[in-house]
């Protein structure tokens, strides 16, 4: 529950003040509503993808820098109650060893199968993220996802919460953009793909093919497992079509993060060739 306002001094200088306590229960998942969002960019990020802040917390540093002006004035015009925090109190609610001064507690963006459907234009091209379970790597996941044109991404159930403090760092900003689908079913992910005639790539060592071999202008949404295991062959095996990347000997795995972004750049130079046909 929000506090009151009253309960909320000019300036808050105890960390066991009601809105603290809150602050604190959103950064470790607690109140599932809200989104615990840290950094001068990262909140300009979210103001600027219109997500809907319910409560900014500020450090006088910020207040007296020229970006941290410019964005709590602008959270001031949208009416969005701002709160400043001495600089102890702030960091013992920050997710960082070294804290900006900075916090916005904000709505959780929509990320069900209705959303992603919403946002499908075009060709699509969609990633699938199944038990990936590193947070960081996620984050650059998305980064990387919309740097190179993915048209949405599907987090299967097991895979790391993208609105987590640390994938949203990761991600930069993308988590706010990107169309997303988190918590479904595996099975589920592959039918839905199946039903819009979306073909379904895994990432495999094993596999014959290369990323280069496959054509990427057709619909396609390309399947990464979790960091240490990749995808098993089980799951490798329901995909439509199965890929490596080519790698120099004795390096046998790549980064799963850079996985992602060499095969969606061959994809995206694909589809530009082909558009510059046109």
């Amino acid at each position: 529950m929000k506090p009151h306002a009253d309960e909320c001094p000019k300036k808050i200088t105890s960390r066991h003040n009601p809105l603290v306590r809150q602050a604190r229960a959103v950064r470790d998942g607690k109140e599932p509503v809200l989104i615990f969002v840290e950094g001068v960019r990262l909140c300009a990020e979210a103001v600027a993808a219109g997500l809907q802040v319910e409560t900014a917390l500020y450090t006088e540093r910020v207040a007296l820098a020229e970006r941290g002006v410019q964005l709590l004035a602008e959270l001031q015009r949208a009416g969005t109650p701002a709160y400043e925090l001495s600089e102890d109190v702030l960091a013992s609610v920050a997710d960082t060893d070294s804290p900006q001064g900075l916090l916005l507690l904000a709505r959780r963006p929509r990320a069900d199968r209705s959303a992603l459907e919403a946002a499908h234009t075009g060709t699509p091209l969609v990633v699938v993220m199944h038990g990936v379970n590193n947070p960081a790597n996620a984050g650059a996941m998305l980064r990387v996802a919309e740097a190179a044109g993915a048209t949405g991404v599907i987090a299967t159930a097991g895979t790391v919460n993208l609105f987590a403090p640390k994938s949203l760092r990761g991600a930069m900003g993308s988590a706010f953009r990107v169309p997303l689908w988190t918590g479904a079913q595996f099975a589920e992910a592959l039918a839905w793909c199946a039903a819009r005639g979306i073909v379904t790539v895994a990432t495999d060592l094993r596999a014959a093919a290369t990323h280069t071999d496959l054509d990427w202008t057709k619909p396609r949404a390309l399947i990464l497992g979790a960091e240490a295991r990749g995808l098993s062959a089980q799951e490798a095996a329901v995909a439509a079509a199965r890929i490596r990347i080519p790698m120099r000997p004795p390096v046998e795995s790549l980064n799963v993060a850079t996985a992602l972004a060499v095969v969606l750049y061959e994809a995206a130079r694909q589809r530009e060739a082909v558009g510059s046909r046109r």
